[in-house]
């Protein structure tokens, strides 16, 4: 009796064609997991950088890769710009002209107030397909390289409409994100440069402050040394794209002197306070409270070079087929998480231990008539 292939039946995606415009951390982790999840029927990835290209196309980030603009973009059913915030403007310039009637456009960019001004420059049409999008995810490892779906697993993604984009476009970003794995909330745009200030860019600023004391200490050897597991951990950030980092802080320049100028007054109170112990323990048993009392966003721990994601449809007995499966062939599963799940199917991203395993995974589901993508 022939096997059958239930599985061959991917999910319908929700997006046709899909453009990455700068194939970094970021855009790598949406293009990542648009493709794991099988959220696009084709996913281009755009840089000026062609070594960004080639790692992204041998990672099996991205379907293909584009280093210029032109007509090849009206096909594209959804673009979204992931280039340094500076940069943002002029991109969108130039890709304007080639934009398609129907595509629909965001960006993960973490300062609005600049992208607000310019989007003016676009027409009508364009401005109500544009809804500005900022997830607050990252590491200080930057890259494609880097790059990993589980990165914006659970994250808060900020989508910042403006008073031109349709409730459509807006929709349909939420849905992209949601799709992802992530947490959209909207924010008015300037509304969100205040908050990223205080909570993101000041802590930059103030990570760059402290290793420039040790950088500039007399005794810097000593300071080195004794810098333990706490400092290292207040000052990650410092330890990201320094280019990238100094192109956010300058461009929420106006939002950042507000929160500086609030820290400094909270650092000179607290100076203060070292002359009153029971105003200090006051002071630390609310920062405790404050600290503890912030969500603790879990992300995916599968490791990225040995998944394996597979299609399947959303019918009982299929996860206990592709796991009988590879159990039938020897190969041992050593995590799991189901990536998503609509009516016309969903998707497993399986974790092994070695690349070999993966490879043999992969090889033996499609064999079965799954449709499988690995990033080995």
């Amino acid at each position: 009796m022939a096997a059958s292939h239930p599985s061959s039946q991917r999910p319908e995606p929700i997006f046709g064609t899909v453009v990455i415009a700068g194939v970094g951390l970021i855009g790598g982790s949406v293009a990542l997991g648009l493709r794991e999840r099988f959220l696009a029927r084709e996913v281009i990835g755009f840089d000026l950088e062609p070594e960004n290209l080639n790692h992204a196309l041998g990672l099996g980030v991205i379907d293909s890769a584009k280093l210029t603009v032109g007509e090849w973009l009206r096909g594209a059913d959804l673009v979204v710009f992931a280039v340094p915030v500076r940069a943002l403007p002029g991109l969108i310039a130039q890709f304007a002209p080639f934009i398609g009637a129907d595509t629909l456009l965001t960006d993960v960019g973490s300062v609005k107030g600049g992208l607000l001004e310019a989007t003016t420059a676009l027409g009508a049409d364009l401005r109500s397909r544009f809804v500005g999008g900022h997830p607050m995810a990252g590491s200080e490892r930057g890259g494609v390289t880097n790059a990993s779906a589980g990165l914006l697993q659970n994250a808060i993604w900020v989508l910042t409409p403006s008073a031109d984009s349709s409730p459509k476009a807006v929709e349909r970003v939420r849905l992209l994100v949601e799709s992802l794995g992530a947490k959209p909330v909207i924010f008015d745009a300037l509304a969100h440069d205040r908050l990223v200030a205080t909570v993101s860019h000041l802590p930059y600023l103030s990570a760059l402050a402290l290793t420039r004391l040790i950088a500039r200490h007399e005794d810097r050897d000593g300071l080195a040394l004794l810098a333990a597991g706490g400092f290292r951990d207040l000052t990650r950030v410092a330890s990201g794209d320094a280019r990238m980092s100094r192109d956010m802080v300058v461009e929420n320049r106006v939002a950042l002197r507000e929160a500086l100028s609030r820290y400094r007054a909270e650092l000179e109170a607290l100076e203060a306070m070292l002359f009153a112990p029971e105003m200090l323990l006051d002071a630390a048993l609310e920062g405790k409270r404050t600290r503890d009392s912030l969500p603790v966003v879990k992300r995916s721990l599968l490791p990225v070079l040995h998944d394996v994601v597979v299609a399947i449809p959303d019918k009982p007995g299929e996860f206990a087929r592709v796991a009988g499966l590879l159990a039938d062939a020897q190969i041992n599963i050593k995590d799991v998480e189901v990536l998503s799940m609509r009516e016309d199917g969903g998707s497993l991203r399986l974790g092994f231990a070695l690349l070999e395993e993966a490879v043999q995974a992969r090889v033996t589901l499609e064999a079965a008539g799954y449709v499988a993508r690995g990033r080995g």
